[in-house]
């Protein structure tokens, strides 16, 4: 009888956690928004006279209202292009005020320590604040959508033999296909790849965001690549959103390895490398063990995996040089310092290890918001080198 009762009690307090969940999330999710949307207001209207604070607040009012709807229709079930391209333009702008508005209320406390007062003061951030927000918006829009910029970057493999010495290696990752059609962006990048005559040309996963049918013809010009040894992809997050097999299938039909957890080896004059590819530490298995299986422990790793966060398993198998992506370097300031707090690294050469090197790269897309804000991206040319 007392473990029926027990049992009974058990399933009972289920929905009154589920519940309390619910209401923990919610709570949240509505102090972040207020936060969000209630600084810069605040900022914008603290001594502005009653029509301009009526103007403002409706427009930010509407905004607070429609941006919850607008990411549940474009990035939830119904997929509605135009509302996630409405919703994230929203969030990006947002974020920017955001950022801009606590800075100008430091600025607020050195005037107020100087001893302007208000209105005049408050009228001085909130100018200050409009501005720069306006241009970082328009300047984030323009480098969103512009040709990402070669990054060039030398890599010493010590382990590296003299006959791979000099090997191109080219490094495109976060790409997030998506709601806005950048099929002609992707033909320009293909055609800066094609100029980089390359070696090997890697993916590093968040290909796309939605279904192969949806987003097929922003993918092509990838067919198109060109590489003497190879063309490699991995998975990233965004792929186990969607259709992560459908992806890997498909990449395998435009010519690219789709390294899911396994290798190949390249060779040139003589000289062997292993290039390995893991899944995103979010997909149901990422084993470095099954991709590094019977790899020849004298030859030099190079290992493609999502997210800088893997390096730790890449140094427990010998790995020599990651290749990553997911970060964005932020995409806009100073979201990095978040993104700072899951990741060990945001982008960069970095060193793991006695043995273990790491590159991260800013991306070569966007996602969701179309701004990059000191965050350019980049299309990444890394030259090894023999040690």
């Amino acid at each position: 009888m007392l473990a029926i009762m027990t049992a009974t009690e058990a399933v009972q307090a289920a929905p009154a956690r589920r519940s309390r969940r619910v209401v923990r999330f919610a709570a949240t999710i509505t102090a972040i928004l207020a936060l969000l949307f209630g600084v810069p207001w605040w900022t914008l209207v603290a001594a502005e006279p009653a029509p301009v604070v009526a103007t403002v607040t409706v427009v930010f009012a509407g905004a607070l209202v429609a941006f919850p709807v607008l990411m549940y229709l474009g990035h939830g079930r119904r997929h509605l292009d135009w509302a996630a391209v409405t919703g994230d333009t929203i969030l990006g702008v947002i974020w920017v005020l955001f950022s801009w508005a606590v800075l100008g209320n430091v600025l607020r406390l050195g005037l107020m320590a100087a001893g302007v007062a208000d209105p005049v003061r408050s009228r001085i951030v909130a100018t200050a604040v409009a501005a720069v927000s306006l241009v970082l918006v328009i300047w984030g829009y323009v480098e969103a959508m512009r040709l990402p910029r070669v990054k060039r970057v030398d890599v010493t493999l010590p382990r590296l033999a003299a006959g791979l010495d000099g090997l191109r290696v080219v490094l495109l990752t976060d790409t997030h296909y998506g709601p806005i059609d950048r099929a002609g962006w992707s033909a320009r990048v293909v055609e800066a790849v094609n100029g980089l005559d390359a070696d090997i040309v890697c993916h590093t996963g968040d290909l796309a965001d939605g279904t192969v049918a949806r987003r097929r013809a922003q993918v092509a010009p990838l067919g198109d690549v060109r590489a003497a040894l190879a063309r490699a992809y991995v998975t990233g997050n965004h792929e186990y959103f969607g259709e992560a097999r459908a992806w890997l299938d498909h990449m395998a039909e435009l010519g690219w390895e789709a390294l899911q957890n396994r290798h190949i080896v390249v060779e040139r004059a003589g000289a062997r490398l292993v290039v390995a590819g893991v899944d995103d530490a979010t997909a149901p298995l990422s084993d470095h063990a099954a991709a590094l299986s019977d790899v020849d422990p004298a030859l030099p790793v190079l290992l493609l995996a999502h997210q800088p966060k893997q390096i730790g398993a890449a140094v427990e198998h010998g790995v020599d040089l990651q290749l990553s992506g997911h970060t964005h370097g932020g995409q806009i300031w100073p979201f990095h310092y978040l993104v700072r707090i899951d990741q060990p690294v945001v982008r960069g050469l970095t060193r793991h290890g006695e043995r273990t090197q790491l590159y991260t790269s800013r991306g070569t897309g966007f996602w969701g918001p179309p701004l990059r804000v000191f965050a350019p991206s980049e299309i990444t040319l890394l030259t090894l080198r023999a040690g």
